[in-house]
């Protein structure tokens, strides 16, 4: 009789233990928690996936127009962005103000408040401009910050140039924007500060490669908590049609502007497969914690499948992002 009820209880201990384990275990597997918060320029994110607290500046579209006796071959190509933001006003104050004075604030503000890394999300340049370029990175190495870098659409483009889009940015990332990549890869690459990862892409011709979006599903598959840098916004209901990386209607029918523009029209046939495949990769990642575009010169957040995809501020006219990533505390 002792033996059955030690029997009896020692079962109903292993069970107690098996269902307090299996409870525990639930627990540790719980799905990654990110809570947001947002108040102009500050974006705070917070996340159980992460350790320390990351600082970064993110700026666009500084649009700089700086150039010297090297840009006289190409003026016909240059003339009309050359004048069109030297003189600029505040978004905020609307005081006079120009590109090389709202990226050294902002330069200085990353110096002040410590930050880890100045992230860069195109159209830094008017052109691909030798003096900008070289005084871009001038004043980047003095900060002495680590930066990074992809390219935005006028970039690379001069404007009535021959040559398609990707071949023209091809030339031009290799010819003029390559100090600013560091060595970087050109289409994708990824940093990581402080157990985040900062993942960069230039979409900049509004279209996708296939290695590119190898990159992304390899960023996806990792689990590690991410951070998506690039220059055309993901299409969301609401945003205008001319832009917008999985916009359905993106495509010829709705380029308006490339005769202005002087340039290659968009894809006849609209977006490809592979472009669709990127922006649910991205849009769908657990471990993706937001994604930061210029591009449109705006403050906006559009919420996809529960994240958060934000564009920023022209930079040329004092916009810039400061994102804090910190622990979450359970």
């Amino acid at each position: 009789m002792k033996r059955l009820l030690f029997s009896v209880l020692f079962v109903l201990l292993a069970t107690t233990a098996l269902l307090t384990l299996s409870s525990a275990t639930k627990r540790s597997k719980r799905a990654p928690e990110v809570v947001y918060s947002s108040d102009g320029s500050e974006v705070k994110i917070y996340s159980t996936e992460v350790e320390d607290t990351l600082r970064l500046l993110v700026i666009a579209d500084t649009h700089l127009w700086l150039s010297d006796e090297r840009e006289e071959p190409f003026r016909k190509y240059s003339a009309r962005m050359a004048g069109a933001y030297n003189e600029t006003r505040h978004f905020k104050t609307g005081e006079k103000t120009n590109p090389q004075r709202e990226l050294l604030r902002a330069l200085q503000l990353a110096q002040k408040r410590g930050a880890d890394a100045v992230a860069m999300l195109g159209d830094m340049v008017s052109y691909p401009s030798e003096r900008g370029v070289e005084w871009l990175k001038h004043v980047l190495d003095t900060t002495a910050i680590p930066y990074y870098y992809t390219c935005g659409n006028h970039d690379w483009h001069y404007e009535g140039m021959e040559g398609s889009r990707q071949s023209l940015r091809s030339k031009w990332r290799e010819e003029r924007l390559s100090p600013l990549f560091r060595g970087q890869n050109q289409d994708a690459y990824t940093a990581q500060i402080k157990g985040v990862r900062l993942f960069f892409v230039d979409e900049s011709t509004y279209e996708v490669q296939p290695q590119q979006l190898a990159a992304v599903e390899a960023e996806r598959k990792s689990g590690r908590p991410f951070l998506l840098f690039h220059h055309i916004p993901f299409y969301a209901p609401g945003r205008p049609v001319g832009y917008g990386i999985g916009h359905p209607d993106w495509g010829a029918k709705t380029d308006d502007g490339y005769q202005f523009e002087r340039r290659e029209r968009w894809a006849e046939g609209g977006h490809k497969q592979v472009d669709y495949r990127f922006y649910d990769a991205v849009t769908t990642a657990p471990n993706l914690l937001a994604s930061f575009a210029g591009h449109v010169h705006i403050y906006g957040v559009d919420i996809i499948n529960g994240r958060p995809h934000y564009t920023v501020e022209a930079n040329f006219r004092g916009g810039y992002y400061f994102v804090t990533v910190m622990p979450l505390k359970r």
